[in-house]
């Protein structure tokens, strides 16, 4: 069973690789015989670097998790990358004016993060529950208040913490042993998706939807209540990797997680999740999010200008729909 489902994810996502796998070799092929003093193929196959890819990569993947429930339920949720400033600067905040704190007051910190995040969550499936919304527009606007707060709150200005972070909230942004402990938390809730999706109730009824949202519906499935729980998951996951970014880089700043949407989405897409609905999983976004990872690791070492970085991973995404498109009508 295990390896027929790993056959499956690398089947939908072949076409993904080996366009991705085209820009590496282009990338580190120009520069082994254009510029073969920059050593790139030496600076990369290093154990410091690789470990870097996972620790820089988890909490983007953390959030393409939670992504994949939104979009397996055919929505799509734009508000992750604010949703992650929120909850950040809400954590350092409340850091900053405790310096010293214990882990008492850690755990009280991340609560915190994790409920505002949340909330906000909860907010957008039910303005695409109750308020019909589109998803896209509800997220878009959601998107746009949560960062709103986010710059009100700091007035526009960032938290620094080193040193007055608790050591408990210190160790969400440290290593555990050779394992970063961001990285542990992605490949946790990795694992908790997969028995969700294809061990419970609540994964076949989030299929039942994206796949053909009538039927589900005549079938007696609350279509209202797991669409508002599909954004509920999302957002928690996205104050998980707000709290692991904010440990992580000391700080919390209300420009946090811009551009975060785009790795989250091409991530769940390169995945083979059908950005339509009903068709794909965690497993998918799990490659999905270390093949990003891997890519703009390379492309920074290569110093390629970040703002061509989002013209790549936007032809990415129109590329990966476009052979999923082919896929599905041949």
């Amino acid at each position: 069973m295990p390896g027929n489902r790993l056959r499956k994810i690398l089947s939908k996502t072949a076409p993904s690789l080996v366009l991705i796998g085209l820009i590496l070799i282009l990338t580190i092929g120009w520069d082994l015989f254009i510029y073969p003093e920059l050593r790139i193929t030496e600076k990369f196959f290093t154990a410091r670097n690789l470990g870097n890819i996972f620790r820089q990569q988890s909490e983007c993947g953390l959030i393409a998790v939670g992504m994949t429930f939104v979009i397996l339920s055919a929505g799509i949720d734009l508000s992750v990358g604010s949703l992650l400033a929120f909850s950040s600067v809400l954590a350092a905040t409340m850091i900053a004016r405790n310096p010293g704190s214990g882990s008492g007051y850690a755990l009280l910190v991340i609560a915190a993060g994790l409920l505002g995040a949340t909330l906000l969550g909860i907010g957008n499936g039910m303005m695409v529950v109750y308020g019909r919304l589109q998803p896209f527009i509800a997220t878009l606007a959601m998107m746009s208040v949560a960062r709103g707060f986010a710059f009100l709150w700091t007035r526009g200005r960032g938290i620094d913490l080193i040193g007055d972070e608790p050591k408990l909230f210190q160790w969400l942004g440290s290593d555990l042993g050779p394992v970063p402990v961001p990285a542990l938390l992605f490949i946790i809730s990795v694992l908790a998706s997969l028995i969700i999706l294809h061990r419970t109730r609540l994964g076949r009824f989030i299929y039942a939807i994206g796949s053909n949202e009538p039927a589900a519906r005549l079938s007696g499935v609350p279509v209202g209540k797991i669409k508002i729980m599909v954004y509920t998951i999302c957002g928690f996951l996205s104050g998980i990797a707000a709290m692991t970014y904010t440990a992580r880089n000391y700080a919390g700043r209300p420009d946090d997680g811009i551009g975060f949407e785009l790795d989250a989405i091409a991530a769940v897409v390169i995945g083979g999740t059908n950005l339509m609905g009903g068709r794909g999983g965690v497993g998918g976004t799990l490659i999905g999010a270390l093949i990003i990872g891997v890519l703009n690791n390379v492309l920074g070492i290569r110093g390629v200008d970040p703002n061509l970085q989002r013209v790549l991973k936007g032809a990415i995404i129109i590329a990966a729909v476009l052979l999923q498109r082919e896929r599905k009508g041949k």
